[in-house]
């Protein structure tokens, strides 16, 4: 949408131009306005929505009046600044969050299973995957620079989706965020502004560009905003269960002169989080709401880049809050700096042929010798509009989408990501376990469920489509042990929203031979028993009971469906457990001790230390029971630790000269624990002392580490490639380089 102190072409309004020849400027708004009012309906009705949107109701009467105001000539100054600002901070976020650093560890191993969107995209060798990198590397610098500019935009776009699609597991809203602007860049003209295609091209060098531009690029940031606050209209974000314990963050420091925690992550956290999404994006479109709306969004955006590892996202999020502000701020900020080469000096805005121009302002523009003679609405003109229209539709309906894509809904719809449902759900994984039949030998027993995947991920255990990947990715990978006709169950204990640990999947079927479909229900998933989220309350009570006696006891609570068993091993470190029946009936098995105990609501019976139990369901409803056991060795491990910190303090501080205290210790099997645990401790103290030139000395640091490994390692892979040299000698020898400089940091430390 447009702003009316922006837009100064109104159909047959008169208009004249500021020192800049092709700068139409109004003198008097409410004149403008009265002009732009259609005969014979009401002018102040229409000057007044004018106003507020930007545009006349009777510019939408027409499918070519549409056309006119989606290719109305706009300023394309601040579409620059997005340009540029999305080329640099994904020129950071590549070798982040994209993994260039990490390409090696990531899709370098062939015994990894993956998760694609499409079964049949697979990673290339590694040497080709880091020229992928490479490759989306040098269209982000393109996009930023705005060289070659629609070469960058496709050169970023191919690769960049190419590796989000390779693995859904790392997908999230903004990643996917970043795919849609590349692609709304690559439409738009974003060289028009600031760019090395307009020193090597004077004709497009400062010229209009559509209004369609800024249309796409508002609308879709407004979608983000606006969507997620819809998705946010949900009783567990609303009632506080999405995001507990966030007000521990530093950055609600001031809230807490006013507020407890547990208001803040109430009130700040969730119903704030709510009508900021909700609301902020109208109040971006108005003029006098933009600067509170300014305020709010920036101070959220900087609150989330301090409380959350996500990239590059909150910084995006700031750069695009430019866009709803007038389309030539750029050059007004510009004309106040003084800067050299005459860099801030007003320049002429030239016609574009992707524009639709009036009659008045060809007229205008007639003087100026790159100005276009066919004003007309022509088929690209048409064929962009409709672009426009069939994007910003396709983006308002596919959050709402999972009614057609069935085969990605579990506990949450849809795939991941789209929807815009950011923080809405967390999750507490209890445990994974995968059981495998050998058809051939009868074999049985459990395999490790991470054994397959990079960095210890369970994001795949959420989501049916991925468990289906996995199982099958499994079996191939036990080919090479002899096992070739196997049967594979999983067993996922997951909760969601601080609600019982329940199961995602049935654990009797054989997930290689059910059938799954991205448009078919799934048939092997279990629901979430939304039946119990009440129980939240009365939860969080015992738990904080169980706290207040002891710090080392701990509690897990649990609902089963009727006739599934649970199959658990207590550790020997868990002394003095026990199960409380809280609804319905279960039967408790002890093999050891040769025992079934049948437990009623409220029974409970202690449990041995290492040893196996199941608890199977014989209600004809859910089960629900807890788990109360306490740590023994966390708490003889927290008491050594601290009579360990009392002898080093004795030490350092001369009341121990001698070091008697610390010799008790020689014998202590624990005592490298106790030291890494002291010197975690003392860099989170330095970590609280820091100056704001010491943390950002660290982050440019840390960033660097980034760039230098992965051009150490594209180096190698383009030697690889050109060469031949073998990439697995050279990535030995660069890990053995950063093991020496590591331990060479150590020492120093």
């Amino acid at each position: 949408m447009a702003q009316p102190n922006n837009l100064r072409h109104r159909g047959r309004t008169k208009v004249r131009y500021s020192e800049s020849k092709n700068v139409p400027e109004q003198s008097d708004k409410q004149e403008t306005l009265k002009q732009s009012a259609v005969p014979g309906q009401s002018g102040e009705n229409e000057g007044m929505f004018a106003a507020v949107f930007g545009f006349n109701l009777y510019e939408l009467s027409s499918f070519f009046s549409i056309v006119k105001l989606l290719c109305r000539p706009t300023d394309s100054a601040s579409l620059g600044v997005t340009r540029f600002m999305f080329g640099l901070l994904m020129m950071i976020d590549i070798p982040q969050e994209r993994g260039m650093a990490v390409v090696d560890n990531r899709w370098g191993d062939n015994s990894t299973c993956y998760f694609p969107l499409f079964d049949w995209l697979h990673p290339l060798p590694i040497e080709w995957m880091y020229f992928i990198y490479f490759i989306m590397l040098l269209g982000a610098v393109g996009i930023m620079l705005g060289f070659l500019y629609r070469i960058s935009c496709v050169m970023f776009l191919m690769t960049y989706w190419y590796i989000f699609l390779l693995d859904k597991t790392s997908w999230n809203n903004h990643s996917y965020l970043y795919g849609l602007m590349a692609f709304i860049l690559l439409l738009c003209d974003g060289n028009r502004y600031r760019s090395l295609d307009g020193l090597l091209r004077p004709k497009i060098r400062n010229s209009h560009v559509p209004l369609w531009n800024y249309t796409l690029l508002r609308c879709q940031v407004f979608l983000v905003y606006f969507i997620a606050g819809l998705k946010k209209l949900d009783m567990d974000w609303m009632m506080g269960y999405s995001m507990q314990n966030l007000s521990n963050q530093w950055v609600f420091d001031p809230f807490r002169l006013l507020l407890t925690n547990e208001q803040i992550d109430l009130y700040i956290v969730h119903i704030g989080g709510l009508t900021l999404d909700m609301f902020v994006g109208f109040l971006l479109f108005l003029d006098k709401t933009r600067p509170a709306a300014l305020f709010f969004a920036g101070s959220f955006h900087l609150m989330n880049s301090q409380m959350f590892h996500i990239g590059m996202f909150s910084y995006m999020m700031l750069a695009t809050l430019p866009l709803f502000c007038s389309f030539d701020w750029p050059r007004r900020f510009l004309k106040r700096i003084p800067l050299p080469f005459g860099l801030n000096t007003s320049q002429e805005l030239q016609q574009s042929s992707h524009c639709v121009y009036t009659e008045e302002s060809t007229k205008s523009h007639s003087t100026n010798q790159h100005s276009s003679t066919d004003s007309g609405i022509t088929l690209h003109h048409q064929v962009f509009s409709c672009i426009t229209i069939l994007y910003l539709s396709t983006q308002i309906l596919l959050p709402y989408s999972h009614g057609v894509t069935k085969g990605y809904n579990t506990w949450t719809n849809g795939l991941y990501g789209y929807s815009w449902d950011m923080m809405v759900h967390s999750w507490s994984t209890q445990h994974v376990r995968i059981t495998y039949k050998d058809l051939d030998t009868g074999d049985q027993g459990y395999l490790d469920p991470y054994a397959w995947v990079k960095g210890k991920s369970n994001r795949w255990s959420s989501h049916a489509d991925m468990i289906k990947q996995y199982t099958t990715c499994i079996a191939d990978q036990l080919k090479q042990y002899d096992i070739k006709n196997v049967e594979l169950y999983v067993d996922v204990w997951r909760s969601l929203n601080d609600r019982f640990q329940q199961r995602v999947y049935d654990p009797n079927v054989d997930l290689l031979a059910a059938p799954w479909g991205p448009f078919s229900e799934i048939s092997f998933s279990l629901p979430l028993l939304v039946d119990l989220s009440d129980w939240r309350g009365k939860l969080s009570e015992i738990q904080t009971q169980l706290y207040d006696l002891s710090n080392y006891s701990d509690v897990v609570f649990v609902a089963d469906f009727p006739g599934l068993t649970l199959e658990n091993y207590i550790q020997s470190d868990l002394g003095n457990t026990s199960i409380t029946v809280l609804k319905g009936e279960v039967v408790v098995e002890i093999p050891d001790k040769e025992q079934n105990i049948s437990l009623k609501e409220g029974q409970k019976i202690q449990l041995p230390a290492d040893a196996f139990h199941s608890v199977h369901t014989v209600s004809s409803e859910p089960s629900c029971y807890m788990y109360i056991f306490i740590n023994t060795t966390k708490e003889v491990f927290a008491r050594k630790l601290e009579e360990y910190r009392q002898a080093v303090n004795a030490s350092t501080n001369g009341t121990d000269p001698s070091g008697t205290l610390l010799r008790q210790f020689s014998d202590d099997p624990h005592v490298q624990e106790y030291k890494d645990y002291l010197l975690k401790e003392g860099k989170k103290e330095e970590e609280k002392a820091r100056s704001i030139w010491q943390t950002a000395n660290i982050f440019i640091h840390e960033k660097y580490q980034r760039f230098s490994r992965s051009f150490i390692f594209l180096h190698a892979a383009f030697r690889s490639i050109l060469f031949g040299d073998s990439f697995d000698v050279m990535r030995q020898s660069i890990y053995q380089e950063e093991t020496n400089r590591k331990v060479q940091e150590e020492m120093l430390t």
